[in-house]
């Protein structure tokens, strides 16, 4: 089986990986234009682009796949990407956190079969996992489903699920849904090749949508609740990153534990700041014991390290 495969970040990267050494061939690839990252913010290629030029895989990276648009270089480049796709010899297009939208003359061509990071249909979207794990799930998982036309709405070809960790972040949990669907994507095309494969609709109730993460999500509002408070911080970690200022000073929040007990301190003052306690803040209910922190500049450090350089004792989160 022939596969034109289309993702960017490090999450599509670990499925084309898979794929390729399950040798499956692999003519074409699709990801986004490389972006300034770091400090020089110099332009830097995906993890798909890294990993595609890495084993001789042509690589295409379109701003746009509409041709409609109004942008003419986006136009042309989507133009030049759609005539590329049909000369293409290959039975099925693989998708995984693109990033791009595949409009309907796309879709038309070839199947089209996507990798996404839920339990269909809670958490359609840009931010899955983050929205998971800030709302508080138990349980999320990973669906492969046939691609159509409406966000993330096509029917079901396989479905696992994965318990979420009290300690999980985005970070780790990203990580264990990725090699998962990895593996369902190679089972699936396996499947595909021996012929049709059931497809099972997505149910009509529990839909719900993981908006993009924004970095003004990351400021923490500590007259919520701890326990809101703590599934943000892992929610966040490690993009955008939960915030607080202090001082003045803007300081990140990598990981905390929440206290049930509520404090008699109002919301977001430094009730304890020592190596026994470690730093504890009053929440609109509950408190947090804040483990991991970072100032500008400075490295993520334990708590009982933090406050050696930054004293806090008595200061208020804002």
């Amino acid at each position: 089986m022939k596969v034109v495969f289309a993702g960017t970040p490090d999450f599509a990267a670990l499925a084309l990986q898979a794929l390729h050494e399950a040798g499956f061939e692999i003519p074409l690839v699709l990801t986004q234009p490389d972006r300034p990252a770091g400090r020089g913010m110099q332009l830097h290629a995906s993890s798909v682009k890294q990993y595609a030029q890495k084993h001789g895989i042509e690589v295409l990276q379109p701003l746009s796949l509409r041709q409609d648009s109004a942008d003419p270089q986006r136009a042309a480049e989507a133009k030049a990407a759609h005539e590329r796709l049909l000369a293409t010899d290959y039975d099925v297009m693989v998708v995984a956190a693109y990033g791009l939208i595949l409009p309907r003359s796309t879709l038309a061509i070839k199947p089209c079969i996507n990798i996404h990071g839920s339990l269909l249909p809670r958490w359609r979207g840009a931010a899955p996992i983050h929205r998971a794990i800030e709302a508080g799930d138990d349980e999320t998982g990973v669906t492969i489903m046939q691609m159509e036309e409406g966000l993330d709405t096509g029917a079901m070809l396989g479905v696992e699920r994965v318990t979420i960790e009290a300690r999980d972040n985005t970070g780790t949990l990203h990580d264990k849904l990725a090699a998962l669907g990895a593996k369902m994507i190679v089972a699936t095309l396996r499947k595909m090749e021996q012929g049709p494969l059931e497809a099972v609709p997505q149910p009509e109730a529990g839909v719900t949508y993981a908006a993009k993460i924004g970095k003004d999500e990351a400021a923490l509002d500590f007259s919520l609740s701890a326990l809101e408070l703590g599934l943000k911080i892992r929610a966040f970690n490690p993009f955008p990153g939960a915030t607080v200022r202090v001082g003045g000073t803007t300081i990140k929040l990598w990981s905390a534990e929440v206290l049930e007990a509520d404090s008699a301190e109002p919301p977001g003052e430094v009730v304890a700041a020592d190596a026994q306690h470690g730093i504890i803040v009053a929440c609109g209910a509950g408190s947090l014991r804040l483990t991991e922190l970072q100032k500008p500049g400075g490295k993520r450090l334990p708590a009982a390290e933090f406050i050696k350089g930054f004293p806090i004792d008595g200061a208020v989160f804002v």
